[in-house]
């Protein structure tokens, strides 16, 4: 198995090449093939990580969205929140979360922490 590490665009874009021609052919897994693919997608996986980190939404953005995928209203968001006036407040940019507020919201949305804990873009 010739497999070197991608550090460059030109290795990423061979690795893909490869990667492409494997998963035509549909290798066994265990096969000489199958485990080049394997070890080929994790080197892609860890080189995509380093070259195009994705930001963080914001938490005012994850939380709409989290509300819009459950199908929440403000009124769901309360016990995390609080009272439906401070739940406008934050949603609008005009409260920021709190440490309890991010805590409930991470445990009640599975929204994660390090999302909510990041200062809010102003919109």
């Amino acid at each position: 198995m010739d497999i070197r590490p991608i550090r460059t665009e030109a290795d990423y874009k061979t690795a893909l090449k490869v990667i492409s021609r494997l998963v035509e052919v549909d290798p066994d897994i265990g096969t000489p093939d199958g485990d080049r693919l394997d070890v080929l997608s994790t080197l892609v996986q860890a080189y995509e990580a380093k070259a195009f980190p994705i930001d963080l939404p914001d938490p005012v953005e994850a939380i709409k969205f989290r509300m819009e995928q459950a199908g929440l209203t403000v009124k769901d968001l309360e016990p995390m929140i609080g009272q439906r006036n401070r739940v406008y407040e934050v949603l609008n940019r005009k409260r920021s979360l709190t440490l309890p507020m991010i805590w409930r919201l991470h445990k009640g949305l599975g929204i994660p922490a390090e999302n909510l804990i990041q200062p809010p873009a102003h919109a």
